[in-house]
């Protein structure tokens, strides 16, 4: 990446508006399936999980996003990475793997023996970047369960 990667608060604004991109994107992707009903309440990311934000640069432009939470009630002590997002014309730089590779820093530094994801049947490129990079699926964890379109996956640490 040419660019450089920020640790930033969680609403930090920067990081909030790359957020509200990746939300739009999953709307218009996943607007005529039943089940998107559903993303509202599984989707929310309560800003006293959060763990670590980051936020990539390319010069002063925001051009990526991840962050990772703490999760609880079945899941608790488990640690999710969240909203890794890349805008389209920077997508393939190096970017996303940069953003990964640093939440998934993050999740070592907490310890924990595995980081936990959730995406979407439609988003085929994160399915095959996340497969690349050793993920590997589970069954879907709460709050997706109702989000028929969901799939898990897990990486060990």
């Amino acid at each position: 990446m040419a660019g450089r990667l920020e640790r930033v608060p969680f609403e930090h604004p920067d990081a909030v508006l790359l957020r509200d991109e990746h939300v739009a994107l999953g709307n218009r992707l996943y607007a005529d399936d039943p089940a998107a009903v559903h993303r509202g309440g599984s989707e929310g990311i309560d800003p006293v999980s959060i763990i670590a934000t980051f936020v990539a640069y390319d010069d002063d432009l925001p051009i990526g996003h991840a962050c990772l939470r703490r999760l609880d009630g079945t899941m608790a002590g488990e640690v999710e990475m969240k909203r890794l997002y890349v805008r389209e014309d920077f997508r393939g730089s190096g970017v996303a793997d940069d953003l990964l590779l640093a939440v998934e820093q993050a999740a070592r530094d907490e310890g924990v023996p595995r980081i936990v994801i959730h995406t979407g049947d439609r988003q085929l490129a994160a399915l095959t970047f996340y497969g690349r990079r050793g993920y590997t699926p589970i069954p879907v964890f709460p709050p997706y369960e109702a989000v028929t379109y969901s799939l898990c996956f897990q990486k060990r640490l």
